[in-house]
């Protein structure tokens, strides 16, 4: 007898049916892709077929489908092929609804998060333009100034990212966004050391939901295994704004003297003023969540709904969070792994942000050529972030791709710490500490956050990793001192180790994540758990699967 394959959706089975007449003799042996496509060739009519009571499957099998797959239909966007059983609008395809979330999300989130950092460091800028002169500023005073923008910065992470989901992120992320940028402005008219410390305390508080707000809202939009690229070009706009930031300081620097007030100051004053416009267009143009989305349809918002689902589980987005889902969070061992992760990297990211111009001119550059010699290093460093991005979602894998930058910093490191008098060696070593910790960390953020399943998990998560991987940026600010000019021999030592942590902290995450995955993989597949269970476990859900 003739036959055809019929797959069964409910129980993804092959059934052997009798191939009616006229049809493809072809019996396709492939695996099942996530596109079930029914093609004219291959749908199935009861007339074809009339069941005997000797059939094995009459009393097992569900009712017929029409859905059937045909391995030699094209398959133009692959990438976007596994999502099985969720149903794409018929006025779009996957591919193009993804491109308009990207154009939507991933732009603003990058412009807002590259203001904020922009304001964070531009001091470094300012100094070399005389801000540490003005205000008289001696001994660690000018670091202390530094370290007090990470106090309010570290207490805040969770509760932001809290009250972020409470009162819609076009709400909070802008208005954070203003107050920044108006502190910045302040801290331009500042007389004195208190006047700074002061300025740089309220500039943390403002700025702390920039950063975990913005991954947590990214992580609710896009799949793990296409998360990276949209992840590293957010994260790339701390290397466009350390780029601009030179290159900016280096026109401003020239208004020295304009209406009586220190090029330095024309720095925070400037920037600040353009952050806090950008930021009222940004209310009305900051996206909310996949389930508030007004500007995609019904039906395309349940689309992106229902392949998130599929990739992370249900995500629990109208349940509060309270107390207790914080301590739940607490008690996965990996959730601490996760902010050591980030820790060891945050001490020489902050080293180089805050004391990268000052390093540049013990080379001997004036205040101009130190500004613009400050350029290259963060240009490569988004360059090569966005390939190290571009291969780790190919291959849909991220350990690899945190080792591999990682000792690229360790050896530019490496290189400052031995070698003193060859500038220009130097100088490249810059390019190769910038190149591989701003290519790592976000890697590890996403690789961390995006393996949080749910609202409550991933919040709290994001908030605590970066909360407390931001204790690294008060280290950073003692790392290099003005007593230890120019070869700032503990400086380099202090990031090598730190480094050296994050690297074991990864190999740890690497290997816990493996062991669970290989738990999971022998555990039987029906519990007896609810799907409101599932959705309380999050990724601690047996069902679940962790992206090494």
């Amino acid at each position: 007898m003739k036959y055809r394959a019929r797959l069964d959706v409910s129980t993804r089975r092959l059934s052997r049916l009798p191939r009616p007449r006229g049809t493809s003799r072809r019996t396709p042996q492939c695996a099942f892709t996530t596109k079930v496509i029914a093609h004219p060739s291959l749908v199935y009519s009861p007339a074809d077929h009339v069941e005997t009571e000797s059939s094995d499957s009459q009393a097992t099998d569900p009712p017929l489908s029409t859905n059937f797959y045909d391995p030699d239909l094209p398959r133009p966007y692959p990438e976007y092929d596994d999502d099985r059983g969720v149903q794409c609008p018929p006025h779009t395809t996957p591919w193009k609804l993804v491109s308009k979330i990207d154009l939507r999300v991933i732009p603003v989130l990058s412009l807002l998060y590259f203001f904020a950092f922009l304001d964070r460091t531009n001091i470094a800028n300012a100094n070399v333009f005389g801000l540490q002169k003005e205000l008289a500023l001696g001994g660690t005073q000018y670091n202390n100034a530094l370290t007090i923008f990470f106090v309010p910065y570290i207490i805040f992470e969770i509760p932001s990212n809290i009250l972020l989901k409470k009162l819609k992120p076009h709400v909070w992320l802008s208005g954070c966004m203003f107050l920044f940028g108006l502190v910045t402005v302040c801290q331009g008219l500042v007389q004195n050391y208190g006047g700074l410390l002061t300025t740089r305390f309220f500039l943390g508080l403002a700025e702390t939901g920039m950063f975990p707000g913005s991954f947590y809202l990214i992580g609710m939009w896009y799949k793990r295994s296409e998360a990276q690229r949209r992840y590293s070009f957010f994260f790339g706009s701390t290397s466009l704004a350390g780029a601009f930031g030179g290159l900016l300081a280096s026109a401003i620097g020239k208004m020295d003297g304009m209406r009586n007030y220190a090029g330095w100051r024309w720095i925070f004053i400037l920037e600040g003023t353009l952050t806090c416009v950008v930021a009222i267009s940004f209310f009305f143009l900051i996206p909310d969540f996949p389930e508030n989305a007004k500007w995609l349809h019904e039906s395309e918002r349940t689309y992106v709904r229902g392949r998130l689902r599929k990739d992370q589980g249900r995500n629990a987005v109208e349940r509060s969070i309270g107390g207790r889902d914080v301590i739940n969070v607490f008690k996965d061992f990996k959730i601490f792994i996760g902010g050591f992760m980030y820790f060891g990297l945050i001490v020489p990211a902050y080293g180089y942000a805050f004391f990268s111009p000052g390093i540049i001119q013990s080379y001997g550059y004036s205040r101009i050529q130190t500004q613009l010699h400050s350029v290259p290093p963060w240009a490569c460093a988004f360059t090569f972030a966005m390939i190290v991005a571009f291969v780790s979602d190919k291959l849909k894998h991220r350990f690899a791709f945190t080792i591999f930058p990682i000792c690229i910093a360790i050896s530019g490191f490496a290189i400052l710490l031995s070698v003193h008098d060859d500038h220009d060696v130097q100088y490249a070593a810059l390019f190769l500490v910038a190149m591989g910790a701003y290519s790592a960390m976000p890697v590890i953020v996403c690789w961390f956050n995006m393996n949080l399943g749910g609202h409550h998990r991933r919040a709290v998560g994001t908030g605590w990793q970066i909360g407390f991987g931001n204790i690294g940026g008060i280290i950073a600010t003692y790392a290099f001192l003005d007593k230890d000019k120019p070869q700032y021999k503990p400086g380099y030592s202090i990031c090598i180790s730190f480094i050296c942590l994050s690297a074991a902290s990864c190999v740890t995450y690497f290997v816990s994540i493996l062991v669970q995955n290989h738990r999971r993989d022998k555990m039987p597949t029906d519990l007896g758990m609810t799907e409101f269970e599932k959705t309380e476990k999050g990724d601690m859900s047996p069902d679940y699967r962790y992206l090494l």
